[in-house]
C-alpha cells in the first residue's frame, strides 16, 4: 500500500515485523511498541466485531445513544492524555492537539443525538392523485465497518467514520496510520473499559500490510481518509474483496480575496490555513487569489504574520515537524520548481527546509502551472497571487484536476451564491478557511456522515383505491376507465 494511504518512514520498519515502533518526530525518542498485526489476527478480529455488531444493533436508537454519550464522557475526561499521546507521536503543539479532541468528542455528541432523527423510519405517502403505495423509510446497520485513520488529524478524521458507524448500529475495526499507533489503541481501550465483553470499537496495529488484509476483510463498508493516490490503492484492495467504500479526499483549497474584504482577517485566515499543522492539515488554504486593487496590502500583511511563526517543539512554538518524512522533498521540489518558473519569494527560500522543520514560506506571481499550485500541499508553504476580475480567479480555482474547498472573502455576503455558482466546488465557506472541520461532505455534524453507514429499507403498502396496479390478471373495466379519464385530467391529454 503507498505511503500516502499508511505511510512507511525511517521511523517505522517498511517490512513486516511482530513489533511496531512509534517516535515522536520532534526527538525520535520511543512512544511505544504495538503488535504488528497479520491476516490471522484480522480475521478473528473481524469475527469477534461481527459477534459484537448483532448485540449493538438489537440495543436500538436510545440504548445506542446511551453507550455513545458515556463513551464521549470518557473521552472528554481523558483530554490531557489523549492531547499528550497526540502531541507525542505528530509532534503537533498541545494546543492543536487539543482543538482536535476537542472537535472530534463534539462530532461524537452529535452523532449520538442525531442517529435517530435521521436514520430512523419516516413515513413516504404515496403519489397524490394515483393514491398508490403508502410507506416508510428506515435506515439499518450495514454490520462490520472498516475504518483506515490518517496521520495529520489521528483522532479527528477517523472519528468522522467511527462516530458516524457506531451510532448507525455498526461494530468498528480501526486501523490507525502506523505513525500515530498509540492514539488508535487509546480511543480503542476507552471504549473497552465501557464494554469489555462487547468490542464494538477493536484497533488494530501494524504497518501497510495490516491495513491491506483489513481491506481484504470481508468487511460491509470500508472509509478512507487521505490522498488520491492512497485512495486509488485502498479501492483497487476493497475492489477485490467486493468492499463498499467511502473515501474522504484531502487537499487543501483556494482563497479568493475580493475588493471589499477585511483584509486583516483574510490574511490571518490565510496564514493560518496553509501553516497549522505545519501545513499538514486535510483542509485549509493552499493558494490565494487577490484581486488586483487589494493585492499589495493583503501581501504585506500575509507577510507580516508568517514572519512571526516559528516551528519549534517547546510550548511557544507556532507549529511542529514534518510528521511523514518524506513529505519534506516533496516540499523542496515543489518550492524549487515555482522559484524555476519565476515565482517571487516573500517570506523565506529553500534554506527555510530543516528537517524536520520547514519554517514558513510564502510565495507569489507563482505560474498555475508550478507543481506548488497544481500539486498537493503538504507544507507550510503560500501562494498568494493577484487577479484582474473575480471571473479570473473563478477560471483559476476551477483549473485544477479535482474541485478544491474555496473560502471567499467580502463584506458582501449576499453575493457570494453567485459568485460560487460558476465554481466546480462542492464546499464554500465565507469569510473563514476550513482547517479542521465544518459543516459538508465528509466533515463534521453533517447527516451524511450517519447515512455513509446505514442501508436504506423502504416497507411499502398498497393503497385499496389504487386504479391500475391491482397485481392481478383481473382488471375491472371501469376502474380502467376511472383512471384513464384521471390520466387525461392530469396531463391536460
Amino acid at each position: 500500500m503507498a505511503e500516502s494511504a499508511q505511510p512507511a518512514t525511517g521511523r517505522a520498519s517498511a517490512g513486516r515485523s511482530k513489533v511496531l515502533t512509534s517516535y515522536d518526530p520532534r526527538t525520535g525518542e520511543v512512544v511505544g511498541e504495538y503488535a504488528s498485526m497479520g491476516a490471522g489476527e484480522l480475521t478473528r478480529t473481524v469475527r469477534s466485531a461481527r459477534s459484537a455488531e448483532q448485540w449493538w444493533a438489537a440495543l436500538g436508537f436510545d440504548a445506542r445513544k446511551r453507550w455513545l454519550l458515556d463513551w464521549k464522557r470518557s473521552l472528554a475526561r481523558g483530554t490531557r492524555d489523549l492531547v499528550e499521546l497526540i502531541s507525542s507521536e505528530t509532534g503537533k503543539p498541545r494546543m492543536d492537539a487539543a482543538i482536535e479532541v476537542t472537535l472530534a468528542v463534539e462530532h461524537l455528541d452529535w452523532v449520538a443525538r442525531h442517529a435517530e432523527k435521521t436514520l430512523g423510519r419516516t413515513t413516504r405517502l404515496g403519489a397524490s392523485l394515483r393514491r398508490g403505495s403508502a410507506g416508510t423509510v428506515g435506515y439499518l446497520p450495514m454490520g462490520v465497518v472498516g475504518v483506515l485513520g490518517a496521520w495529520h488529524n489521528p483522532v479527528l478524521t477517523p472519528m468522522n467514520s467511527i462516530a458516524g458507524a457506531m451510532a448507525s448500529g455498526n461494530a468498528v475495526v480501526f486501523k490507525p496510520s502506523e505513525l500515530t499507533p498509540g492514539v488508535g489503541a487509546w480511543l480503542a481501550d476507552t471504549w473497552n473499559h465501557l464494554a469489555p465483553n462487547q468490542p464494538v470499537l477493536q484497533v488494530v496495529t501494524g504497518d501497510s500490510g495490516t491495513a491491506a488484509a483489513l481491506c481484504r476483510s470481508h468487511l460491509d463498508k470500508l472509509a478512507y481518509a487521505g490522498s488520491g493516490a492512497g485512495a486509488r490503492e485502498v479501492a483497487t484492495l476493497a475492489a477485490q474483496a467486493s468492499t463498499p467504500l467511502v473515501v474522504e479526499q484531502g487537499g487543501r483549497g483556494s482563497m479568493v480575496v475580493q475588493v471589499d474584504a477585511k483584509l486583516d482577517a483574510a490574511a490571518a485566515a490565510a496564514v493560518y490555513g496553509a501553516m497549522a499543522n505545519s501545513g499538514q492539515q486535510p483542509a485549509g488554504v493552499q493558494c490565494v487569489y487577490v484581486a488586483d486593487s487589494v493585492y499589495e496590502p493583503f501581501l504585506e500583511m500575509v507577510a507580516d504574520q508568517a514572519r512571526r511563526l516559528r516551528p519549534g517543539a517547546d510550548r511557544r512554538a507556532s507549529y511542529g515537524p514534518m510528521i511523514l518524512e518524506s513529505q519534506v522533498d516533496v516540499v523542496r521540489r515543489q518550492v524549487r520548481d515555482a522559484i524555476t518558473r519565476g515565482a517571487r519569494l516573500v517570506v523565506g527560500s529553500l534554506e527555510s527546509i530543516r528537517e524536520p522543520y520547514i519554517e514558513p514560506i510564502v510565495l507569489t506571481e507563482v505560474p498555475e502551472v508550478s507543481t506548488a499550485v497544481t500539486g498537493e500541499a503538504v507544507g507550510p508553504v503560500l501562494v498568494v497571487n493577484r487577479v484582474a476580475t473575480m471571473d479570473e480567479a473563478a477560471d483559476r480555482v476551477n483549473a485544477v484536476e479535482k474541485p478544491r474547498t474555496v473560502s471567499v472573502f467580502t463584506r458582501d455576503v449576499r453575493s457570494v451564491p453567485e459568485f460560487a455558482a460558476r465554481l466546480r466546488s462542492e464546499l464554500i465557506t465565507v469569510n473563514a478557511a476550513p482547517v479542521y472541520g465544518v459543516n459538508g461532505p465528509g466533515r463534521i455534524r453533517d447527516p451524511r456522515s450517519l447515512r455513509e453507514f446505514a442501508r436504506p429499507q423502504t416497507i411499502t403498502e398498497k393503497h385499496p383505491t389504487d386504479q391500475i396496479t391491482s397485481g392481478t390478471f383481473e382488471k375491472h373495466p371501469r376502474r380502467l376507465r376511472v383512471a384513464r379519464a384521471l390520466f387525461r385530467m392530469r396531463h391536460r391529454v
